[in-house]
C-alpha cells in the first residue's frame, strides 16, 4: 500500500488541491447567497424557492462531494510515507484548521435547514461576518503547510 501511495503522490496532491479549491469555493459562496437571501429575497414567493434551490444544489451538488474529496485525498496524503511528520508543530494546525473548516461547512448546512423551515434568525450582517472564516482558516492552513511553523 505505501508503495501504491508513493508511487500516486503527485496525482493525489493535484487532486487534493482541485478538492480544496472546489471546497473553498462553495464555502465563500454559500454564505454569500445567505447574505442576499436574508436581506433582499424573504421567505416566500418564487425568489425565495429560486434560493433555496441554489443552496441546496451548491451544498449537496459541489461542497460535499467536494469536502469528502478534500478528505479522502488529504487522508492518502497523511499516510504516504515520509511527508507528514507529526512531530513537527504544522501538521497539527493544518489538523485543527481543516477541522475547523469541517465544523464550519456543517454549520452552514444547518444554517441552510434554517432557511428551509423559515426559522432563520441570523441577519445578513452575520452571514458576512461568518463568511469570513474560511478566510482566516485558509490562511492559517495554507501557512501551516507552505512555511510550516
Amino acid at each position: 500500500m505505501t508503495d501504491l501511495l508513493l508511487n500516486a503522490y503527485p496525482w493525489i496532491k493535484a487532486f487534493h488541491i482541485m478538492s480544496v479549491i472546489a471546497w473553498m469555493a462553495g464555502l465563500f459562496y454559500l454564505p454569500r447567497l445567505f447574505v442576499y437571501h436574508t436581506e433582499q429575497v424573504g421567505t416566500t414567493g418564487d425568489t425565495h424557492q429560486m434560493f433555496q434551490d441554489m443552496e441546496r444544489r451548491l451544498l449537496r451538488a459541489i461542497m460535499n462531494p467536494a469536502m469528502i474529496a478534500t478528505w479522502i485525498f488529504g487522508l492518502c496524503l497523511v499516510f504516504t510515507p515520509g511527508i507528514v511528520s507529526w512531530d513537527q508543530v504544522w501538521p497539527w494546525t493544518k489538523a485543527g484548521g481543516v477541522l475547523a473548516m469541517t465544523w464550519f461547512h456543517h454549520w452552514l448546512g444547518l444554517r441552510r435547514k434554517e432557511f428551509i423551515a423559515g426559522e432563520n434568525t441570523l441577519t445578513g450582517r452575520q452571514y458576512r461576518m461568518m463568511n469570513e472564516v474560511p478566510t482566516v482558516l485558509m490562511v492559517l492552513i495554507v501557512l501551516s503547510v507552505v512555511v510550516r511553523f
